[in-house]
């Protein structure tokens, strides 16, 4: 009698359980992150009668949760692929629709310009039309800056974005950090597959968290805590120990930042996620368009200048530079602590200047100027050093001694007019042909159409527009791969959802299941009751 109430009390609480779990899983429908849990039962240990082995009812072995370390793993590496490329499209966009937009672009603005010299060389000595021009060259000048200004803005919001997501990440590592401890003591507490399912959740959920701003991988450890890599594998989190992420600066430009953990630089070694879309779009699409920009400024302003000064005024005097870049024209920074010193000036022709930033090293003997952008060293045996589109004068250099040089990063920004009296323009080559003479103002004009730049093979407005077509195909290439991961993700979370997800349909069914278990083992133990009345009635 005693064994039938010890089966039906096991299936009593094996129902009970259930239904407890059952309950769990719904009001967990909508939380980030929660896996399905399941109740695992096991049959007791039969007793051996004379005509067999008697059952003994029902074990509750544990509570599962529907997990799987491949689905998990996938979803996280899509994260961080989507992430990646949508981030990057987004960033670009706002490029694109800066310099392709007519209002904010520097085509139209270039185009008055020089519609403003033709009439200047239509009417040389006409001080209305020489004042046109000099408002055209302000209008110029302006756009110029304004897009070189919205670009350092951009580089400061993608700066900003970058800060922000370093500390979600020391964040999350934090909170991982300290789950792992809970964990750890949790499982513990249990010789068997018994774990801390909600705590595993949460932990996993902390991970995917990581994954939307920095591709990751996990590897479980023996004692339940999870070590967590980043990049292309660098520790984030090992056990009850988190890594600190952060933003610094490089040491020849603050406003380019780098990543760092645990004060390591690792920005060459960050893949996926928003921070990769971040550092991509900076030396993608932001720094060659803002070195590009500066590289049609630095070129139209050398060449212009060359001739107003090659020319005579209306006063028949020589001419002076319409535009300047202030003082120093080009940044140079110092990579050393010694009294050498290096200053670089533009000078004509601007055909093989690069838009790319340059590094001048001494070694004692020789000059070698590396064109960054794509690693090309000429040596110079002496100084001045005439280097492509500038000239360098190094003063005091010793050996090791190195110079960052910029000649186009910031020329946009610095561009302004020199001249404020429309007299000054010299539209005129022969002093003595009087206010008539419009054979300087003709060569300015035909500067619109000159192959001037990108060794003679493109004008500004080419090179502008190709600028404009090479960041419209990075944006539209974006938008393409961010909406391919994006399905991709998408199949992952629904991989995702079909294993682990809470389906209220289903739980509602678990409940009527496990309530009628339960009503049905309360209804064995009633009927034992009624047994055993029977029985005590019958020896009375």
């Amino acid at each position: 009698m005693s064994s039938i109430i010890g089966t039906a009390l096991s299936g009593l609480m094996a129902a009970q359980r259930s239904l407890e779990t059952a309950s769990h899983n719904i009001a967990n429908v909508n939380t980030e992150g929660y896996s399905r849990q399941r109740t695992e039962y096991a049959t007791r240990q039969s007793d051996y009668t004379g005509v067999g082995f008697i059952g003994n009812g029902v074990n509750v072995t544990t509570v599962a949760r529907s997990y799987d370390r491949f689905i998990t793993s996938q979803l996280n590496t899509s994260t961080s692929a989507f992430s990646e490329t949508n981030g990057f499209y987004k960033m670009a966009s706002q490029v694109d629709n800066l310099i392709a937009n007519q209002a904010t672009g520097l085509s139209p603005t270039m185009k008055a310009f020089f519609s403003a010299v033709n009439e200047v060389a239509n009417d040389p000595a006409s001080i209305p039309a020489r004042q046109v021009m000099l408002s055209e060259a302000e209008s110029l000048t302006g756009q110029f800056s304004s897009l070189s200004t919205q670009f350092d803005a951009l580089r400061q919001q993608t700066n900003n974005q970058m800060q922000s997501m370093t500390d979600d990440i020391n964040s999350y590592a934090k909170n991982i950090a300290e789950l792992n401890g809970k964990i750890i003591i949790e499982s513990g507490l249990s010789s068997t597959e018994r774990l801390p399912n909600d705590l595993l959740d949460q932990r996993d959920a902390l991970v995917a968290k990581i994954a939307e701003k920095i591709s990751v991988s996990t590897v479980a450890q023996a004692d339940g805590s999870l070590s967590v890599f980043v990049g292309s594998g660098q520790s984030l989190v090992l056990g009850l120990n988190a890594s600190r992420m952060s933003v610094g600066s490089s040491a020849t430009d603050v406003a380019q930042k780098t990543i760092l953990i645990n004060n390591q630089n690792i920005t060459s070694q960050v893949t996926g996620g928003e921070l990769a879309g971040a550092l991509k779009f900076r030396d993608e699409v932001l720094d060659p368009a803002q070195n590009q920009l500066g590289l049609i400024a630095a070129g139209f302003a050398t060449e212009f200048n060359a001739l107003q000064t090659s020319g005579r005024d209306l006063n028949g005097n020589p001419g002076t530079a319409l535009f300047n870049f202030g003082a120093p024209s080009i940044p140079v920074v110092a990579n050393q602590a010694g009294p050498g010193t290096l200053t670089a000036s533009y000078s004509a022709p601007s055909t093989n200047l690069a838009a790319s930033d340059y590094l001048l090293s001494y070694d004692g003997t020789n000059y070698h100027l590396k064109q960054l952008s794509d690693n090309t060293t000429t040596t110079y045996a002496g100084s001045p050093i005439t280097g492509p589109g500038f000239t360098l004068t190094p003063s005091g250099l010793n050996a090791g001694d190195s110079f960052l040089v910029r000649p186009t990063l910031e020329a946009a920004k610095k561009l302004t007019v020199a001249i404020t009296d429309p007299k000054q323009i010299a539209a005129a080559s022969n002093p003595t042909a009087g206010p008539g003479d419009n054979t300087n103002a003709l060569r300015m004009a035909k500067l619109e159409s000159k192959a001037a730049l990108l060794g003679g093979k493109s004008s500004f407005t080419e090179v502008y527009g190709q600028l404009v077509a090479k960041v419209g195909d990075l944006t539209h290439a974006a938008s393409i791969s961010s909406k391919a991961q994006e399905v991709v993700l998408n199949q992952a979370q629904t991989s995702r959802e079909n294993l682990a997800g809470v389906n209220l349909d289903e739980e509602a069914a678990n409940l009527i299941k496990f309530q009628n278990a339960y009503q049905a083992s309360a209804q064995s133990i009633s009927i034992t009751k009624s047994l055993f009345d029977t029985l005590l009635g019958a020896v009375r």
